[in-house]
C-alpha cells in the first residue's frame, strides 16, 4: 500500500541527514498518531519519529526533552529535526520495556529506581523553569468525560444522563487540592525503558503538564497493564512519600491524606484511560487495549467501595457489571 509519509520520511533521512546504507524496523506501537521506526546504520540503532503535523506537534516533545534532560532523567536526546514536516530522529533508549521484563523478583528494583527518577522530576532545582501547561479543571474533567462518552455510551450504549457529573467535579477538586508538581502524565511499564545506565529510561513526555503529586505515582503504582497486590503498591507509596518528603517535595500533611489523594486520583486516571481504551477501539479500531478494560474497571470499583463520596461511580459500575 502506498504511504507518502514514510516516503517522505526516508527521503529526509537521506536527502536531508545523509544517511545511506541503513535499515529501518518499527520500533514500538503508539496508541496516539506518532510512529517509531529503529534506524540501523553504521553499527548503531537510533530511533525516527513520524508525527503528522496537523495531528502531533513535535515542538513540545523537544522542549520537554530538553527539560527533562536538564532535570538529569534519562530521555531520549533530540539529534536532527524537522519540525515543519514532524520527523524527529532520537538516540536509542533499547528495546527493554518495563512491561516486558517485570516479573516479582525484579519489581521492587525495577520500580526503586523508577521512583528515583520521578523524584528528580518532582523536586528538581529546575523543575519549575520548564513551563509546563496546567493541569486544569477543564482538562481533567474533559479527560473523565472520555469514560462517560465513549467506554459508557459508545462501547456500551449506556446512558447516565448527569449520574456522574457530581462524582467528576469531587474528583478533579481533590486534584486540585494536591501540590502541583512537574507530571509526566504516562509515567508507566510502556514508557519505561530498562537501561544499563541510568535507569530508567523514560519516554512518551510530550503531553508533560504541572499537576497533581499523586499522578504520576498512580501511573506507575496502578498500572493499566500490569497490576501488583495492594500491600506491595502501599509499601511502595510510603516509601516514596517519605524520601520526597526528605527531597523537599510537597506530600501532605500524613500518609492517609497522601493515601486518599493517590486513590481519588487514580480513579480520575482510570476513567480516563477505560474512555481511551474505549476510543481507540471505537474510532481507531484499534480493539488490543480492550483487554485492559477490567485491570482499570477493578481499580475503579475498588476504590468507590471504599468512599462514600464516591458511591454514584460505585453504583454505576454495578449497574452495568450486573447486565
Amino acid at each position: 500500500m502506498s504511504d507518502p509519509r514514510f516516503d517522505a520520511l526516508q527521503q529526509w533521512l537521506e536527502r536531508g541527514l545523509g544517511l545511506m546504507n541503513y535499515r529501518l524496523a518499527p520500533a514500538s506501537e503508539d496508541a496516539s498518531f506518532r510512529r517509531y521506526f529503529r534506524v540501523y546504520y553504521r553499527g548503531m540503532s537510533l530511533i525516527v519519529m513520524d508525527a503528522p503535523p496537523e495531528r502531533e506537534d513535535c515542538r513540545s516533545f523537544v522542549h520537554v526533552a530538553r527539560g527533562f534532560r536538564g532535570l538529569g532523567l534519562n530521555v531520549p536526546e533530540v539529534l536532527e529535526q524537522d519540525l515543519e514536516r514532524g520527523f524527529l530522529l532520537l538516540t536509542d533508549l533499547g528495546e527493554h520495556q518495563y512491561l516486558r521484563v517485570l516479573n516479582a523478583r525484579n519489581a521492587s528494583t525495577l520500580y526503586r529506581d523508577a521512583l528515583v527518577a520521578l523524584r528528580l522530576l518532582q523536586g528538581g532545582e529546575n523543575a519549575q523553569g520548564l513551563h509546563l501547561p496546567p493541569y486544569d479543571q477543564d482538562l481533567l474533567l474533559k479527560e473523565m468525560g472520555l469514560f462517560q462518552e465513549w467506554y459508557l455510551e459508545r462501547h456500551l450504549g449506556i446512558e447516565v444522563g448527569t449520574t456522574l457529573e457530581k462524582v467528576f467535579e469531587r474528583l478533579a477538586a481533590s486534584a486540585l487540592a494536591q501540590p502541583q508538581v512537574p507530571v509526566h502524565r504516562d509515567y508507566h511499564s510502556r514508557n519505561l525503558m530498562m537501561t544499563e545506565q541510568a535507569n530508567p529510561g523514560v519516554l512518551d513526555f510530550q503531553d508533560a503538564v504541572k499537576g497533581p503529586v499523586t499522578y504520576d505515582l498512580v501511573s506507575l503504582l496502578r498500572d493499566c497493564y500490569i497490576a501488583w497486590p495492594q500491600d506491595r503498591v502501599l509499601v511502595w507509596l510510603y516509601d516514596y512519600r517519605r524520601q520526597a518528603a526528605r527531597a523537599g517535595i510537597p506530600v501532605g500533611a500524613s500518609e492517609a491524606e497522601f493515601l486518599r489523594w493517590f486513590d481519588w486520583m487514580g480513579v480520575q486516571r482510570h476513567l480516563k484511560a477505560s474512555g481511551i481504551f474505549a476510543r481507540l477501539n471505537v474510532r481507531d479500531k484499534k480493539s488490543g487495549y480492550l483487554k485492559d478494560i477490567p485491570r482499570t474497571l477493578g481499580y475503579i470499583r475498588t476504590v468507590a467501595r471504599r468512599y462514600g463520596e464516591l458511591a454514584e461511580l460505585d453504583g454505576v459500575l454495578r449497574d452495568f457489571s450486573n447486565q
